[in-house]
């Protein structure tokens, strides 16, 4: 079954080309032009992706994305943004965003983002149980004190990598390399997802090794 993706953008020649492009790259894409119409789209289910431009009329990006966590819709969203700063990137992140892209970008890693996206959500792994922490891959949901914390793809992937290596150091390059699959990403965006998943479910959770990188810990009261 070819995967379905909305494209969201209000530039009708960028979203066009997007279109044609994973189209022949055997997606099933459905393109609208600003946030209301994305917010409608996405509500009606059905979609793998979303492909979401963080200027979009009507409603921005962030709009979008914080109205379809906040009604549970856990589609993963990959969000296109012109901007570029460490602030863009932590608050899309922290409202449940699950990777970005900024253009211009290459149809390479655009399809390179979205492929790993989708094999996230397609081949899970089993339920993790950490003291009060509790991590369900296959539903990418996570617990704590049985309250559930939203967390964005890449923050869940990098929170279960480190639980799967529970008290042992990881690099931020082994996240990079293994995790992300962005072997030459700067590995500032690594202290970034780990800043918004500290902030999630509290600073004692993942501590940092000194000149090595982060280890998750049972911080459980």
């Amino acid at each position: 079954m070819r995967p379905r993706v909305l494209v969201v953008d209000d530039e009708v020649r960028l979203a066009e080309a997007l279109r044609q492009g994973l189209e022949r790259k055997g997606y099933d894409c459905t393109v609208v032009h600003d946030g209301h119409a994305a917010v409608a789209k996405a509500r009606a289910g059905g979609f793998d992706l979303i492909l979401l431009d963080l200027m979009s009329p009507g409603l921005s990006g962030y709009r979008v994305l914080e109205t379809l966590r906040r009604e549970g819709n856990d589609t993963p969203v990959l969000m296109l943004t012109a901007k570029d700063g460490e602030y863009d990137e932590a608050d899309a992140f922290d409202l449940g965003v699950d990777d970005y892209v900024t253009k211009p970008f290459s149809t390479v890693v655009l399809l390179a983002r979205m492929n790993s996206l989708l094999k996230r959500r397609a081949d899970p792994a089993p339920i993790l149980t950490i003291g009060s922490l509790r991590l369900e891959p296959r539903r990418h949901r996570c617990w704590l004190d049985d309250q559930e914390v939203v967390l964005a793809a890449r923050e869940f992937a990098t929170l279960v990598y480190l639980a799967e290596r529970l008290d042992e150091p990881v690099s931020k390059q082994e996240l990079l390399d293994e995790v992300w699959e962005e072997p030459d990403l700067d590995p500032n965006a690594v202290e970034v997802c780990v800043a918004q998943v500290r902030k999630k479910l509290g600073p004692r959770w993942v501590e940092t090794v000194r000149g090595v990188g982060y280890r998750l810990v049972d911080a459980s009261p």
